[in-house]
């Protein structure tokens, strides 16, 4: 005859909530709004990614523009070569908190059809981006 030992279980267990802090990118490449589009698409090439996180001269993020949008800039026919980041980015995406469930994150991704969305500090520091995976 075998013992087995019997392990209680508790009868009402709490879903574990992931916020967007558990499945937040690394910040990647920042750059400040005075750099003009050109050099934008220069340093994304180089860091080999999608999307580079914008912000002021004072460090606060202040939107998140894609290589796709940057080229649309490029192609325009109003495009000059001084054209910096600060003159197309007119409507700043939204910004999300660390502490902002997965659920709701998403659900603001879904409606504003945002690929990728910046996770930022109480005081707007980048933490990092929340971006679909493809």
């Amino acid at each position: 005859m075998t013992m087995v030992q019997m392990q209680s279980r508790p009868t009402g267990t709490v879903p574990v909530t992931r916020t967007v802090a558990d499945a937040m990118e690394a910040a990647g490449p920042q750059v400040c709004d005075d750099m003009t589009v050109e050099v934008a698409l220069s340093v994304m090439a180089s860091a080999r990614t999608g999307h580079l996180l914008v912000c002021d001269d004072d460090g606060v993020c202040t939107g998140l523009l894609t290589r796709a949008q940057l080229s649309a800039v490029r192609d325009s026919s109003v495009y000059t070569d001084r054209v910096q980041l600060r003159d197309i980015l007119v409507d700043p995406r939204p910004f999300t908190s660390p502490m902002t469930t997965m659920a709701e994150a998403e659900q603001s991704m879904r409606y504003r059809r945002l690929d990728a969305l910046p996770v930022v500090d109480e005081h707007g520091n980048a933490l990092g981006v929340l971006a679909l995976t493809r």
